[in-house]
């Protein structure tokens, strides 16, 4: 593909996902807005449809990432979880609960939906992974993190608030997929 004078967008759909998305940048040559993983956009709505259920609420009005490594150091971003605008925890207080109920989504609608962004040029954020910039005191590295996704790729990092244990658990994440890339 950096052979051919591509001018399309690679999206890194395998395990490990943020490891392959960093290669796939280094190895091709590409500008890194066209290189992203398909990161935690699957984990972030299986978070949004669960809060949703258990909230008694649409899912599409919430609003909450998975950030971090696509795997066991992934966190979810809960200081910067809204409903609606309200935040989680108040939302929870004023809510009340409901039952929890499975569900069933596959990596495929993931990938539907990542990939419906760019050819819609849709403009819509996804937490896909992408090369940190030293956001967070993490430089070098992909990982999930929200971002604006068009037809150019990622066209802008999401900022999103995050508590100091966050921030930690985020950065172990960083320091998780750097020993792997160092290995």
């Amino acid at each position: 593909i950096a052979k051919r004078n591509c001018g399309g967008i690679l999206l890194i759909v395998s395990n490990p996902v943020d490891i392959l998305t960093y290669t796939a940048l280094k190895l091709s040559g590409f500008p890194e807005n066209r290189v992203l993983g398909s990161g935690t956009v699957l984990d972030t709505a299986r978070l949004k449809y669960n809060l949703g259920e258990h909230l008694n609420v649409d899912s599409r009005s919430v609003h909450a990432f998975i950030i971090g490594e696509h795997g066991d150091s992934e966190l979810a971003a809960w200081s910067s979880a809204t409903v609606s605008g309200v935040p989680i925890n108040t939302f929870c207080e004023m809510r009340g609960h409901a039952k929890k109920k499975a569900t069933y989504f596959g990596v495929a609608m993931a990938v539907r939906r990542i990939c419906e962004a760019i050819i819609r040029d849709e403009k819509s954020i996804l937490p896909v992974s992408n090369l940190m910039h030293g956001e967070f005191g993490i430089s070098d590295i992909s990982l999930s993190m929200p971002a604006i996704v068009g037809a150019h790729g990622v066209e802008n990092r999401i900022p999103i608030t995050l508590d100091e244990e966050e921030t930690e658990k985020l950065q172990s994440s960083a320091g998780t997929l750097k020993k792997i890339i160092e290995e």
